[in-house]
């Protein structure tokens, strides 16, 4: 009786989903497509090929060998998109070390990813300085320097990255690898205690590649994304890949241009001079680009913009929108790759009115192929797709990490009853639109029912002299929680509100029943700022250590 298994032909090959091959053909179709980095660099797919070969040799030639580790330490550059492909092509780990993290945060990432080799630019030698005699494991230190002359430091350097380039060979030969060895790690922001390692395989990255290409590239136009596309991150690319594009990107021979640090000035000027079309950021960065004097002088009508690590407000999307940029949210996590949904608007609603248009856009989104994601109970029930019943979103999809790095029982926490739990409750709609109302650990529990800090958020948010707001609940003898909204005002708005205006306005939304009158419980406080993760979210944690 057959069991219908292939059998192999001793001469066929088995090609692995390996990150060289991501690489190969963009430079073939288009070799002179560009790369730029700043107003500074430019140079061709051909010789992008040449300096990912350079790299790989000079890693070997300094003893880097398959399943060792390479941390990176910069800014967003040419030359990280060069170690995105060299260090994992050889057969090496890359660890991209968030740098906004505590100088304490990064030397345990350090030493828990156990980076043999660490490459770092000169502007971060100060965070070495203070943990250099503490690094276990480092053995080799490669200098990334823009300047003239070397900086001085304590540091024992092998090299500088561009002169160990020079003199490395174009050509490299890589190595066939299993599929399924790592290729990257990274750590999560650590909001609740140390950061947790997060790891992906070269099988994971190629098939987040393909399964988010072939969800930007098969709309007819809004959100589409193509190779006559200018793509610029606005996102690190410490974390998560920058959301995994710069690997679509050339997978799709696209013209990348990479801004180093975020400065407003360059980022509009990129876009302008470069004519960018294609862009990811949190909404604090598009919120910073908004207020730029000099925005109203950029045409940014040809631009598309996901916007993902915090929910896309209405008003933001609206602004958006009244600029005629393509704004759209996307949905993932560190442990995702992250990519698993997009709000892309369906063709019959494309010449709905803004409002209209912006309900769908802020949604969390429409499923990527391959990702089988529900909503459940606590039971692990799955709930119907009727746009009301809220439930923890679970997933499971063949590019989510496989747990977390020397970690083994948060890991079985994370995959507990074989889908990986993101800890979002949402609901989904009969159109199969998901709709996040809320992290499980930020739901406000009022007086027996269950407030989204996300949703009061975009109310307030609606008010015109409101920049910021962030909702946490407050303990309550009475209700248990009442919602405590802190606001960071519009410095050019006229009038300043009063606590009662900005209750008032939440007042009109629940008479019209689009939330529940227990909001009117709600404290507004006004604040100078709203706390921030290293990549730019909320941080409730820290608010909450603020101002409860």
């Amino acid at each position: 009786m057959s069991d219908n298994l292939i059998v192999r032909t001793a001469s066929a090959y088995t090609y692995p989903l390996l990150i060289k091959n991501l690489l190969q053909f963009p430079v073939v179709n288009n070799p002179e497509q560009e790369i730029v980095y700043r107003d500074e660099l430019r140079y061709t797919y051909s010789t992008l090929h040449e300096r990912v070969a350079r790299l790989a040799n000079a890693l070997r030639a300094l003893g880097v060998k398959q399943g060792d580790t390479v941390a990176v330490m910069d800014w967003d550059s040419h030359r990280y998109l060069e170690c995105f492909f060299a260090v994992p092509m050889i057969g090496a780990v890359l660890h991209t070390i968030n740098v906004k993290l505590s100088p304490e945060q990064i030397l345990f990432t350090i030493d828990h990813a156990e980076d043999d080799v660490l490459l770092v630019h000169t502007d971060f030698l100060p965070i070495l300085e203070q943990i250099k005699g503490r690094i276990s494991t480092v053995r080799d230190f490669i200098l990334l320097n823009e300047k003239e002359t070397a900086p001085e430091s304590h540091i024992r350097f092998s090299g500088e990255y561009e002169a160990l380039l020079e003199e490395a060979d174009t050509v490299c030969d890589y190595p066939d690898i299993d599929e399924h060895s790592r290729a990257t790690t990274f750590y999560t922001t650590g909001t609740t205690g140390l950061p947790k390692g997060v790891y992906f395989s070269h099988r994971q990255l190629v098939l987040h590649t393909l399964g988010t290409m072939a969800a930007i590239g098969t709309p007819e136009s809004q959100g589409r994304v193509h190779q006559n596309d200018v793509y610029m991150p606005i996102t690190p690319m410490f974390h998560v890949h920058a959301w995994g594009f710069p690997y679509i990107a050339t997978s799709m021979g696209l013209k990348q241009v990479y801004p180093g640090r975020y400065a407003p000035d360059m980022l509009l000027n990129l876009i302008d001079k470069e004519q960018v079309t294609f862009s990811h950021c949190v909404p604090t960065i598009l919120h910073m680009l908004f207020k730029h004097p000099h925005i109203d002088n950029i045409d940014l009508s040809c631009w598309k913009v996901v916007i993902g690590g915090a929910a896309l407000s209405k008003a933001l999307c609206l602004e958006g929108l009244r600029r005629n940029i393509d704004i759209y949210t996307g949905y993932g996590m560190s442990e995702t790759c992250p990519v698993l949904t997009l709000a892309l608007v369906k063709p019959d609603k494309l010449d709905a009115p803004d409002e209209e248009q912006a309900e769908i856009r802020c949604k969390t989104g429409l499923t990527l192929p391959l990702v089988d994601l529900k909503i459940v109970d606590e039971e692990m029930n799955e709930l119907p797709h009727d746009g009301e019943q809220t439930g923890e979103i679970v997933v499971r999809t063949p590019w989510l990490t496989q747990g977390y790095l020397k970690d083994k029982k948060n890991s079985e926490m994370l995959w507990a009853g074989g889908y990986l739990h993101t800890g979002d409750v949402a609901s989904i709609d009969a159109q199969g639109y998901l709709k996040i109302s809320d992290r499980i650990k930020d739901v406000i529990k009022t007086g027996g029912e269950w407030i989204s800090s996300l949703e009061l958020e975009d109310i307030i948010g609606h008010h015109p002299a409101v920049a910021e707001v962030a909702v946490i609940g407050q303990p309550d003898e009475r209700w248990g929680e009442r919602p405590l909204a802190l606001v960071v005002l519009k410095a050019d708005f006229g009038e300043t509100p009063s606590e009662k205006k900005i209750a008032s306005h939440v007042h009109e939304y629940t008479e019209t029943g689009i939330i529940s009158k227990q909001v009117l419980l709600m404290k507004v406080r006004f604040v100078e700022a709203i706390d921030k993760t290293s990549v730019g979210k909320v941080d409730k944690r820290a608010l909450r250590g603020k101002y409860l």
